[in-house]
C-alpha cells in the first residue's frame, strides 16, 4: 500500500492517506518538461478536397523544446481526443481531491480510520502530490470553449479554411502547451510524442515514439502481482503495449513514457549490401502481411536479433518503418552504413570534435593513468579483458600502495554509487589457466554495484577455441583506455625491464610471473610465490597502451554495450540484477561550424549524474527493480588530460601530476600551438560525419559558473607546465607517456556473431593493416606478439598482411626509392616448455608458422625477396627481438630473459599510428574468430622532421611514440635521440639497428639474415 500526503486548506499538518494497490491515473512520475515547449502550425491539409469534416483537417506542428526540434502530423479529430482526455482526467482529479478532502474531515472529528500524523517540517515521501488551491485539478485543464474554433474553419473558401484553422489550432494549443501541469500530463505527452528519454541530448535529436505492441517480451510485471505469479508470466509472452523511442543508434521499449523503465533495446549496427539470395538491399525495418487484415505490423532486424511490432494503423506502420530507416541509414553517419575500413565506426577529429589520443610505453605509466582515471569515476565504468586479476596493484611498490589495488579501486567507487559492468572471457580451463571463474567470484563479492558475466558458454554456442581478447577501460564515456596490456599478473613493468625483485617490492606474489618456466596452478593465495625469486627470473613485458577522449572514446562504449548486451542475453536474459546498456549517440558542437576553435564549454555532468542516479543507478532499490541503464555521456567537449611527464622525472613529481589529473577532472585545455599541415593521402581527407546543427542551441550552452572557469585556469596552468616539462626533456631522453594530442582517429575490431551479435563478421583491423601499408610513403614500424600472415595463393593462412608488405616492398625497389620495414617480435612463444620438449606443442607450432611467415618455403616473405631482390632485400625489411640482463638478487647470479614483445602497433611515416588488442594472425584478424578492438590514429598537429635527409613534417604522437620505442630498444642515452629522428638514413636503419644487433651475434634460425635485438641498459651496472 503506498502513501501519500495532502494538506487541508488553513491546516498545519500533512496526514497519509491510504489508496489502492493499483496504479493511479493521475499520480504522475518526475516531469518530462522542465519547461514550456513552443509550437507552431507550419500547415494545414485534407485527405480528399471533396471531404468538408472538420475532423479531418491534418496539421503539421513545429515543436521546439530547448535544443530539440520535430514535427508531427496530426489530425482535427486527434486534438478533439485529447481535449475529451483532459477534461476526463480533471474531473476525476477533482473528485479524488473532494474524496481526500472529506476522508481528511471524517478524521478531524474522529469517524475516520486512525492514522499517524506528521508535522509540516518533515519532508513528505517521494511521489507525494500535496493539495493546495493553485494546483487544484479547476486549474489543469483547458477550456472546452477553446476546442469549439477548431470544427469551424471548414465553412468557407478553401483559403479561409486554411487560415482559419491555422489560428484556431493555435490559439487551442496555447492553452494546454501554457501550462506546465497540463504539458506533463500523460496525456499532452503522448500526444506531443515526448517521453522520458527524448529530451536527453546524450542520446541525439529527438525521433519518433509511440505506443507499439510487441510480444517477444516476457510480461510486464505489475506491482500489486506475486512472484509465483510473475515466475510464470516469465513464460507466456502474448502482446503487450509498450512505449518506442527512436533515437539515431537504437530503438528502445519503455514500460512507460514518463518513467526512465527500458524493457529492450536494439542497437542499430552495419547490415549487408545485399540479402541472401544477393538481389534486394537489406532494410533494418520493414513492413509485415499478417493474416489478419486488421493487424498492421512490421519487423526489426539487426544483426542476429528481429523483432516484431504492431500498431493500430497502416499508416502508422508506414511511418515507423520510414522512421527507422532514415534514422539508419540516411545520415552519413548512419551506423547501419560501413564506414572507411568497412569499420562499424566512423573517422572522428576531421573537424574540431575533442579527439585527443595520448600513448603509455610499458605498464606502469598505464596502470598509474587507469588507476587516477578510476579514481575520478562519476557514473560507471566498463571493463573488459581476455585476463583479469582482482587483486592487481595498479601503484608500485605495492607495500605503500595498498589501496591502488584494483579490487579496492573498485570497491570504493562502487560504494560512492558507481556502476561497474565488468565483461570477463569464458576460457577452456583445460587450455588456459586464468581461471575467469575465481576473478568472477572475487569481483561479485565487492559490491551489488559490480555487474559481472563471463562469455562465451562453450556448450550452446558451438565455441571451443576463439576468445575475446580486447582490452578495454572506459570511464564515465569520458576516457578510454586501449592496447594490449590486460589488468592481470605479469604485465607491470618498466623501460628498465627488470628480470628480479628479491625481496619482493614490485611484484607481489603470482604477480612475479614466467610463462615460459611455470603457470600458476592455484589462485587461492595470490600473494604466494609460484616461482623461486632466487633461482627464476621473471619475463619482462614490453606493451603499448593508449588513452582516448572524445567521439571515439563513445564508439568504443558502443562496441562494449554492443557485446555486453549480446552476453547478457545469451546468459542471463531473465537476470534482473543483470541489466542491459543502452549506448548514446554523440551530438554536434557547434565546433563543427568554425564558430569557435578554442571555446571552454561547461559540463553538466553533475546534473545528468543527478537524473541518472534518480532513473537507474539508484544502489538502494530491490533487485527486482533495477531497469535496463542508460549510461551518460559527456554531451560537451570533454578532453580531459593525462600528465605526460617522462619515465626519467622523479617518481614522487609523477604521483604529483596524477593527483592533479584526479582533482582537475574532465576540463578542457587550450591546444599548444604546433605547425599543421593536411595529410598527405588523398582519401584521408573525408567530409564529416555532421548531425544537424539546429538541434544545438549554442547559447544555452556557453554559461559558466566561477568555479568551473577557475578550474580552467588551474587546467591551463597544469597543462602548460607539463608541456614543457615534456618538450624540454623530449628531446635528451626517451619518455614513458606521451603528449595528450588531438589527432584523427577511427576504432577498428573484428567481432562477428558468436562474439558480439552482429549480422555479419567485420574484419576492419585487417582491412586498415593492409590499406595503411599499401598508403605508406617512407617505413613502416610494426611491433606485435606474433607473426603469421600469408601471401597471395597461400591457402592456409587467409590474412594478407604479408601480401601488403610484399608489394609495397617491390613497388619502393621498382621506383628506386628508400623504404623500410622493421618488425619487432618475441624471440619465443610465451607459452611453458622449451623447442624440444615433449609437451611444448604450442611452442613448436607457433615457431613454426612465424617460420613459415618469414623465411621458410615458398610462402615466406624473404623467401621471395631474395629470389627477386638478392642481398638488397635487407634494406628494406628486417626483423628483431629483445633481451635483458640483471642479476636475482645482489651479489647473485647474472641471469637473461628475452624481454616479451606483446605491443600490438604499427606507425607509419610518422604520422599514422595503429594499435589495440589484435594480433597479426587469423585468429586475430578473420574477424569471425577472437574479438579484437583497435584504433587508427592520424596526427594533426606535426613538428619538423627529416625522411631520408628530406625535410619532413611529423606527426606529434607517431613520432614521438617511435622515438620513445627505438630510444628504449637500441639502448640510447640522454642526447642520443637526435641520432634516430630520420627513421630511415642509413645512419638510422643501418648502423644502428642492423649493427647493434649483429653485435649480439645471434640469429633467427640458421643461415638466415634475421637477427635479434638485444637490449641492456647499464648492464656494467647490474652484472
Amino acid at each position: 500500500m503506498s502513501s501519500e500526503y495532502f494538506i487541508a486548506a488553513g491546516a498545519s499538518k500533512y496526514v497519509p492517506v491510504q489508496f489502492p494497490p493499483e496504479k493511479s491515473s493521475f499520480a504522475e512520475p518526475v516531469r518530462v518538461f522542465e519547461e514550456l515547449p513552443e509550437a507552431t502550425i507550419v500547415s494545414v491539409s485534407r485527405p480528399d478536397a471533396s471531404d468538408f469534416s472538420p475532423l479531418q483537417l491534418s496539421y503539421t506542428i513545429e515543436l521546439q523544446y530547448k535544443q530539440f526540434k520535430w514535427r508531427l502530423v496530426k489530425k482535427a479529430s486527434q486534438v478533439i481526443y485529447l481535449h475529451f482526455a483532459l477534461k476526463k482526467r480533471a474531473i476525476i482529479e477533482e473528485f479524488h481531491e473532494k474524496q481526500e478532502q472529506v476522508k481528511e474531515w471524517l478524521h478531524n472529528i474522529g469517524i475516520g480510520d486512525q492514522t499517524a500524523v506528521m508535522h509540516d517540517h518533515d519532508e513528505p515521501d517521494d511521489g507525494a502530490v500535496p493539495i493546495n488551491h493553485e494546483n487544484s485539478a479547476k486549474n489543469r485543464y483547458v477550456p472546452s470553449r477553446a476546442a469549439f474554433p477548431i470544427i469551424r474553419p471548414a465553412l468557407g473558401p478553401q483559403q479561409t479554411i486554411s487560415g482559419n484553422a491555422k489560428l484556431a489550432m493555435q490559439g487551442y494549443l496555447n492553452h494546454f502547451l501554457g501550462d506546465m501541469n497540463i504539458v506533463n500530463s500523460r496525456e499532452v505527452c503522448k500526444f506531443l510524442e515526448a517521453s522520458k528519454l527524448s529530451f536527453l541530448a546524450e542520446y541525439g535529436p529527438k525521433l519518433k515514439e509511440g505506443y507499439v505492441m510487441v510480444k517477444h517480451l516476457a510480461k510486464i510485471p505489475q506491482d500489486n502481482e506475486c512472484h509465483v505469479c510473475r515466475c510464470f508470466d516469465c513464460f507466456n509472452k502474448s502482446w503487450q503495449k509498450v512505449w518506442a523511442v527512436l533515437k539515431p543508434g537504437f530503438l528502445a521499449l519503455l514500460d512507460d513514457p514518463l518513467v526512465m523503465n527500458l524493457l529492450d533495446v536494439i542497437i542499430f549496427d552495419v547490415l549487408p549490401v545485399s540479402n541472401k539470395e544477393g538481389k534486394d538491399p537489406v532494410r533494418l525495418a520493414e513492413e509485415m502481411k499478417e493474416r489478419n487484415p486488421l493487424c498492421y505490423s512490421l519487423k526489426v532486424s539487426c544483426g542476429n536479433r528481429s523483432i516484431k511490432l504492431r500498431t493500430s494503423s497502416n499508416a502508422k506502420a508506414k511511418e515507423w518503418v520510414s522512421s527507422i530507416n532514415d534514422a539508419a541509414l540516411k545520415p552519413p553517419e548512419g551506423w547501419c552504413r560501413p564506414h572507411r575500413f568497412n569499420s562499424f565506426a566512423p573517422p572522428r577529429g576531421l573537424l574540431e570534435d575533442g579527439s585527443e589520443a595520448q600513448w603509455f610505453v610499458d605498464g606502469r605509466a598505464a596502470f598509474e593513468a587507469i588507476a587516477s582515471t578510476i579514481e575520478t569515476a562519476k557514473s560507471e565504468i566498463y571493463i573488459t579483458g581476455w585476463w583479469l586479476c582482482p587483486e592487481l596493484y595498479l601503484r608500485r611498490p605495492f607495500h605503500s600502495h595498498s589501496s591502488s589495488r584494483l579490487d579496492a579501486l573498485l570497491e570504493t567507487k562502487a560504494r560512492q554509487g558507481v556502476q561497474i559492468y565488468i565483461l570477463l572471457y569464458k576460457e577452456v580451463s583445460l587450455a588456459l589457466k586464468i581461471n575467469s571463474l575465481y576473478s568472477k567470484r572475487r569481483l561479485l563479492n565487492i559490491h551489488e554495484n559490480v555487474k559481472v558475466l563471463r562469455y562465451p558458454d562453450r556448450f550452446p554456442t558451438g565455441i571451443y577455441l576463439w576468445s575475446h581478447h580486447e582490452k578495454l577501460v572506459i570511464v564515465d564515456y569520458r576516457i578510454c583506455f586501449i592496447g594490449g596490456l590486460d589488468l592481470c599478473f605479469g604485465r607491470y613493468d618498466t623501460t628498465d625491464h627488470k628480470v628480479d625483485d628479491y625481496p619482493p617490492s614490485l611484484w607481489p606474489g603470482k604477480d612475479y610471473y614466467n610463462p615460459r618456466e611455470s603457470e600458476p596452478n592455484s589462485w587461492e593465495d595470490t600473494l604466494k610465490d609460484e616461482l623461486d625469486r632466487r633461482k627464476f627470473p621473471r619475463m619482462p613485458w614490453h606493451d603499448v597502451h593508449c588513452a582516448l577522449w572524445g567521439p571515439a572514446c563513445r564508439d568504443i562504449a558502443r562496441h562494449f554495450v554492443q557485446r555486453w548486451n549480446h552476453a547478457k542475453r545469451n546468459k542471463a536474459p531473465n537476470e534482473q540484477t543483470i541489466p542491459l546498456l543502452m549506448p548514446h549517440h554523440h551530438m554536434v558542437l557547434p565546433h563543427y561550424m568554425g564558430r569557435s576553435r578554442e571555446i571552454n564549454i561547461e559540463s553538466n555532468e553533475e546534473a545528468r549524474q543527478d537524473i541518472s542516479r534518480q532513473d537507474s543507478f539508484s544502489s538502494g532499490s530491490p533487485l527486482i527493480d533495477i531497469p535496463l541503464l542508460l549510461p551518460p555521456e559527456a554531451d560537451k567537449l570533454d578532453t580531459c588530460n593525462v600528465n605526460t611527464n617522462l619515465d626519467d622525472l622523479d617518481k614522487h613529481q609523477y604521483q604529483q601530476n596524477l593527483h592533479s589529473l584526479s582533482r582537475i577532472g574532465q576540463n578542457l585545455r587550450v591546444p599548444t600551438q604546433k605547425s599543421k599541415v593536411e595529410p598527405s593521402t588523398p582519401d584521408r581527407q573525408m567530409k564529416g560525419f555532421i548531425d544537424d546543427v539546429d538541434l544545438i542551441n549554442f547559447q544555452s550552452e556557453m554559461n559558466m559558473n566561477e568555479l568551473a572557469h577557475s578550474e580552467m585556469q588551474n587546467l591551463d596552468d597544469w597543462w602548460e607546465s607539463q608541456e614543457r616539462i615534456y618538450h624540454d626533456v623530449s628531446t635528451d631522453q626517451p619518455a614513458q607517456v606521451g603528449p595528450c594530442t588531438p589527432c584523427q582517429c577511427q576504432v577498428v575490431r573484428s567481432v562477428s556473431q558468436w562474439s558480439a551479435g552482429t549480422h555479419q563478421s567485420e574484419y576492419s583491423i585487417h582491412s586498415a593493416y593492409c590499406s595503411l601499408i599499401e598508403k605508406a610513403e617512407h617505413f613502416i614500424y610494426i611491433e606485435n606478439q606474433f607473426f603469421i600472415s600469408g601471401l597471395l595463393g597461400d591457402e592456409i593462412i587467409q590474412n594478407r598482411v604479408l601480401e601488403a608488405l610484399y608489394k609495397r616492398i617491390l613497388r619502393a625497389h621498382k621506383e628506386e626509392k628508400c623504404f623500410r620495414v622493421i618488425i619487432v617480435l618475441p624471440l619465443m612463444p610465451g607459452f611453458q616448455g622449451g623447442l624440444d620438449d615433449g609437451g611444448a606443442a604450442t611452442v613448436r607450432a607457433i615457431m613454426h608458422w612465424q617460420y613459415r611467415t618469414i623465411c621458410r618455403g615458398k610462402n615466406s616473405i624473404l623467401h621471395n625477396l631474395l629470389a627477386l631482390l638478392g642481398p638488397k632485400a635487407n634494406d628494406y625489411i628486417s626483423f628483431y627481438g629483445l633481451r635483458t640482463y640483471g642479476t636475482l638478487s645482489d651479489g647473485g647470479q647474472a641471469v637473461t630473459s628475452q624481454v616479451y614483445v606483446h605491443s600490438k602497433l604499427m606507425i607509419i611515416d610518422d604520422r599514422t599510428t595503429l594499435l589495440g588488442s589484435s594480433n597479426i594472425n587469423d585468429r586475430s584478424l578473420l574477424g569471425s574468430r577472437d574479438s579484437e578492438i583497435g584504433l587508427v590514429i592520424e596526427d594533426k598537429e606535426f613538428i619538423e622532421s627529416s625522411m631520408n635527409g628530406n625535410p619532413w613534417m611529423a606527426g606529434n604522437f607517431a613520432s614521438s611514440l617511435r622515438l620513445s620505442l627505438w630510444s628504449e630498444h637500441l639502448g640510447l642515452r640522454a642526447g642520443e635521440i637526435n641520432q634516430i629522428r630520420d627513421p630511415i638514413a642509413d645512419s638510422t636503419y643501418k648502423d644502428l639497428w642492423l649493427d647493434t644487433a649483429k653485435g649480439t651475434e645471434d640469429r633467427w634460425c640458421c643461415g638466415i639474415d634475421i637477427i635479434f635485438l638485444y637490449t641492456e641498459k647499464n648492464f656494467s651496472q647490474k652484472v
